[in-house]
């Protein structure tokens, strides 16, 4: 498996598994849209993105957004977008895009990662535990939908 930062040299193999993670969330195909969103991000530097590959093939990637922690004055990221696809599961591929996030948070000196997963995503829990995230209890989280 290599595992690499994604540029716009991979964003055709990037499109296709963006695609399939939005139809994991029940979202509609949009290859167009999703081509579009992941050029943009890649190209104004917004996210940061890995791609990993098993023989050249496209499996999977994980996607970071920067953000920053006012009270520690550091950096910190987002991890967004994991995922891995379906044939390549339970073969460490999503443990290794983890810790490749992991990794490049601490290059950059940042405080730390963040992320979130749905309650029912117990296989994703399980590994998130496994390599060292801890659930956070001492904050809640509120959104508003504009």
């Amino acid at each position: 498996m290599d595992i690499k930062k994604a540029t716009l040299n991979e964003l055709d193999s990037l499109t296709e598994l963006f695609d399939l993670y939005r139809d994991f969330y029940e979202q509609e195909s949009n290859l167009e849209g999703a081509r579009e969103f992941l050029k943009a991000r890649l190209m104004n530097e917004e996210s940061v993105i890995f791609i990993a590959f098993d023989e050249n093939h496209p499996i999977g990637f994980v996607q970071l957004y920067p953000s920053f922690s006012s009270l520690s004055m550091k950096k910190s990221w987002v991890l967004n977008d994991l995922y891995v696809k379906k044939n390549a599961r339970k073969k460490g591929f999503g443990e290794k895009l983890l810790k490749k996030a992991i990794r490049f948070a601490g290059e950059t000196g940042s405080k730390g990662v963040l992320l979130e997963t749905n309650v029912e995503n117990i296989p994703a829990q399980s590994l998130y535990e496994k390599i060292g995230f801890k659930r956070e209890e001492n904050y809640f989280y509120f959104y508003s939908v504009i």
